[in-house]
């Protein structure tokens, strides 16, 4: 079981992709979006989050996955879902895209919101934590909260494209992305080819 975070930050349809990917692949997903996140999927994928229907009204609308039943969403503000507690036994967390609001809270161990608290109970757990970073330039207090999370244990997987793999879509790009970070889940994936496998 992955839980995926999506915090708010421009990018939030990387989390919805991976989220695509991992039900695809039959895996379980508990799912959280923030508030702020909520807004942006609704500035950047207008015809997909109309008044946000949730993640199972918009991965339906995409039609990527004939099925959602996989997916569990919870609330941001939501202590009592499972995630919240190292009992519960989910093997990673990802927070994709990751704002450096929820970066400073998980370098500080500030474990105020519902994703904040899954991370933390990751690394507590010596589970997986990755975060995909969205934001450009970093500034000097970005960068020491990334070093602090580095120590902590999480991993950091920021949304550089690859370009040898030669995008062509906006979608290429996010699928990039995707793709490592199913990687970095070990889970096999055919988002993009091998390096060498032409």
């Amino acid at each position: 079981m992955i839980v995926v975070g999506i915090s708010g930050a421009s990018g939030p349809i990387m989390g919805i992709r991976l989220i695509e990917e991992l039900l695809r692949s039959k895996e379980e997903v508990m799912a959280v979006v923030s508030p702020a996140a909520r807004q942006i999927i609704g500035h950047e994928l207008p015809e997909a989050g109309a008044k946000y229907p949730g993640l199972s009204g918009i991965i339906k609308k995409r039609g990527r996955v004939k099925k959602t039943a996989g997916l569990t969403e919870y609330d941001n503000t939501d202590f009592f879902a499972p995630m919240a507690s190292g009992t519960a036994n989910f093997e990673a967390v990802v927070v994709v895209p990751c704002s450096m609001k929820t970066l400073a809270a998980i370098a500080a161990g500030f474990a105020d919101t519902l994703i904040t608290r899954a991370c933390d109970v990751a690394l507590k757990e010596k589970r997986r934590c990755v975060i995909v970073p969205r934001e450009t330039p970093l500034n000097l207090i970005h960068v020491r909260n990334l070093y602090q999370a580095a120590q902590a244990g999480v991993e950091i997987l920021p949304p550089v494209p690859g370009f040898y793999t030669r995008p062509e879509t906006v979608d290429d790009v996010v699928d990039f992305i995707v793709g490592k970070i199913l990687s970095l889940l070990e889970r096999k994936h055919t988002l993009f080819k091998e390096w060498g496998s032409e």
